[in-house]
């Protein structure tokens, strides 16, 4: 007999110590992620061979304490590695843990390495090579804090790797993990199951091989145990034959039906070749589907759904996956009443998507990934109530949004706008922007005020994103969904993603670039679009100035106009570059094209040029090195007309607007600087923006004398 620790993840101690128990153990002792126990060799081959959660058995030849990297070479020299290990063997050290002289798992395989190689050079043996492709004699070292065990690793490599599956899809779920869900679930394949995103097919091949007793081991090529002194070869065929002829009766037993649904073609033929080489390719019934349709197979009574939906690295920007789990919660409590359901997500937030309240949940980890585990009765419904549920979600703010579709679509056809807004705060529970691109739609959430519960502001979102995908019939990985907040200084530069997808949009015949998930805006303000036209039409022959200029799309409608020559100005390298970009698409490259990368503020101050037409936006409010450390639209306002009178030529006009509510024109100052304004806001608010009109400002102010002339 000799002493054992079988590891596996953090959470799963308890059912790997039930699970060793129904394979013989009878002393089983849970630790931290893991269970000591001792064994026969018949036992651990057995124990090897049948674990469907265990990722190593490891045999303990020592158990120390471990302060410092002395400590530990001296106790791994004071084993007797010779009788381990055959003369020019090979050898590698796993180790796991770190303390505070051993900081770095590396450094302490290494010392245990060396340790390992002096034990046979002391002798005048053969030293051992060491080998990460399937070595002689694996070594596995656990560090906690000052608390070392010491052994030789039994199966050779993590049960996880079954032999089974060779390709896996982008965020593979282990094998052991799997089966681990199946476990936890109850189910012994007494009933139906299901996965309805099964990708690469994990969860149905395991519980396949659980229902037909197949032996998660019995495809493994090699075993640690092999090259040990004490291996028994015929003990071990004995107890891989009765393994063998188990799962060849078992497979002919199993009358369960396994159902593994996924929308990816390419992964089901991935899962399909993977459960063929499981041996289970007859026992599961793979079909293509869409998880936010899922429908119940006809024999499907009491039966049990699990999953490990996708889940994705923050939640505000992935608005497709809060869409498929609110659908999918929909499906199953309106087409699998009286079934269970178990789903494993690292998001709690997207679990509670689903609107369903979970009986039992775990915590269990996939890979170094956090995870939770939860599992849930679905109620048995009657017509009425099953009609209830298929009832629209959000039904007013649905009804809201169809309205104002059917209203805008047409009016933007005509004015030839791929971009446009349908629907903007409308009702006061669903407080949000929603805009057209394309055949993208952009939801922009305004932050909840706080006396809004946390819980209720997310069900709304999750009930207005998938209102909306119901209503615009867009694929839900065609939303991209940004939460508004009050800005300040350039936050607006502030990255959000790094995906980097561009695409292009069409305004009155002009072409721009927009970028609809990296940054907080796109690259194209919609409520500036009559703004723009108006630029286009007043700019031929004309020296153009864009100050804040952004992406320059108001510079490309300028040029287009047939401007003589344009500045574009903005301190952002970024935009700067974006703007050149706006221009080529539209064909508009030359020297008369100027770009200036500046604090608008600070090249106003020396800028000397003089200009025709020129078009500033600035910012509400900035934080700048100029304007006493802060710039206030209406308060700095005037300050800046200083600057633009000297700039602009006398029959020249300034078009200025900006965002700020209830912004006045202080029209003294404006007359004492010999300037004239007038209020265009209403002539360039366009119709899908008319619901906020205190946010549009525009004016054009001339010199006075201009206007006496």
């Amino acid at each position: 007999m000799h002493h054992y620790l079988a590891t596996t993840s953090i959470g799963l101690e308890n059912l790997l110590a039930e699970e060793l128990n129904r394979l013989g153990v009878s002393d089983s002792q849970v630790v931290q992620a893991g269970v000591r126990f001792r064994a026969s060799n018949e036992l651990i081959y057995r124990c090897c061979l049948w674990s469907r959660i265990a990722s190593r058995f490891i045999r303990v030849l020592s158990e120390f304490s471990c302060q410092d990297d002395m400590d530990l070479y001296l106790s791994a020299s004071a084993i007797r590695w010779s009788d381990y290990l055959q003369l020019s063997g090979t050898v590698i050290v796993d180790f796991n843990g770190t303390n505070q002289s051993i900081r770095n798992s590396q450094y302490g395989a290494v010392k245990v390495k060396d340790a390992i190689v002096d034990h046979f050079t002391k002798r005048n043996l053969p030293r051992p090579t060491i080998s990460k492709d399937r070595p002689d004699l694996r070594v596995h070292v656990r560090l906690n804090r000052e608390k070392a065990i010491l052994g030789i690793d039994m199966v050779g490599g993590s049960l996880h790797i079954r032999g089974y599956r060779t390709e896996a899809g982008a965020a593979p779920l282990r094998e052991t993990l799997a089966a681990a869900m199946i476990m936890r679930s109850g189910w012994q394949g007494n009933v139906a199951l299901l996965d309805p995103m099964c990708g690469s097919g994990t969860i149905v091949i395991e519980a396949a091989m659980i229902a037909a007793g197949i032996a998660p081991g019995i495809n493994r090529a090699h075993w640690g145990f092999q090259s040990l002194p004490d291996y028994e070869p015929e003990l071990w065929t004995q107890v891989k034959t009765q393994a063998s002829v188990q799962s060849k009766k078992g497979l002919k037993q199993v009358s369960v039906p396994i159902y593994g649904y996924d929308y990816d073609s390419k992964m089901l033929n991935l899962a399909k070749e993977n459960a063929r080489r499981a041996g289970v390719r007859d026992l599961i019934e793979f079909q293509s589907m869409d998880a936010a349709k899922l429908q119940c197979p006809a024999s499907f009574q009491a039966g049990l759904v699990i999953s490990n939906p996708p889940y994705g690295e923050r939640l505000g920007t992935e608005p497709s996956l809060i869409a498929l789990y609110a659908s999918l919660g929909a499906q199953l409590k309106s087409e699998f009443g009286g079934c269970k359901a178990m789903f494993l997500s690292s998001s709690d937030e997207l679990l509670s998507c689903l609107r369903m309240r979970a009986d039992k949940q775990f915590k269990m980890r996939n890979g170094s990934l956090p995870c939770h585990l939860k599992f849930y009765s679905i109620a048995e419904r009657d017509e009425t109530q099953r009609q209830m549920a298929g009832q629209e979600v959000a039904a007013d703010f649905a009804n809201r949004l169809r309205k104002n579709i059917a209203k805008i679509t047409p009016w933007a056809k005509r004015e030839q706008l791929d971009c446009y807004r349908v629907y903007d705060a409308d009702l006061p529970d669903y407080n949000a922007a929603i805009d057209i691109y394309g055949n993208h739609v952009v939801i922009q959430e305004y932050a909840a005020p706080k006396s809004i519960a946390p819980e209720k502001a997310k069900r709304r979102l999750t009930d207005m994103i998938r209102a909306t995908t119901q209503v615009m019939d867009v694929d839900a990985n065609h939303i991209v969904l940004k939460v508004r907040e009050k800005q300040k200084g350039h936050a607006q530069y502030q990255k959000m993603s790094t995906k980097a997808k561009t695409s292009q949009v069409q305004e009155y015949g002009v072409r721009f670039i927009v970028n609809l998930y990296d940054y907080l805006d796109t690259g194209l303000f919609l409520d500036h679009r009559l703004t723009r036209r108006r630029l286009g039409e007043m700019a031929k022959g004309r020296d153009f100035l864009n100050l804040f200029a952004y992406t320059g799309t108001a510079t490309v409608h300028a040029a287009l106009g047939g401007a003589k020559s344009t500045t574009t100005v903005d301190m952002s390298k970024t935009y700067l570059e974006w703007a050149k970009e706006n221009m080529t698409l539209n064909k508009q490259i030359g020297r008369q094209h100027r770009y200036e990368q500046a604090d608008c503020l600070q090249w106003l101050e020396q800028a000397k040029g003089q200009y025709d037409l020129i078009f500033i936006d600035p910012p509400t409010f900035s934080n700048s090195k100029r304007m006493a450390g802060t710039f206030d639209v209406q308060r700095d306002h005037i300050h800046l007309m200083q600057y633009l009178k000297r700039l602009l030529r006398q029959d020249g006009v300034i078009v200025f607007s900006n965002n700020k509510r209830q912004f006045k024109m202080d029209m003294a100052a404006l007359t004492e600087l010999q300037l004239s304004a007038e209020n265009i806001s209403s002539q360039t608010l366009p119709l899908d923006f008319k619901r906020h009109q205190q946010i549009h400002n525009c004016w054009l102010i001339r010199h006075r004398q201009a206007d006496a002339e």
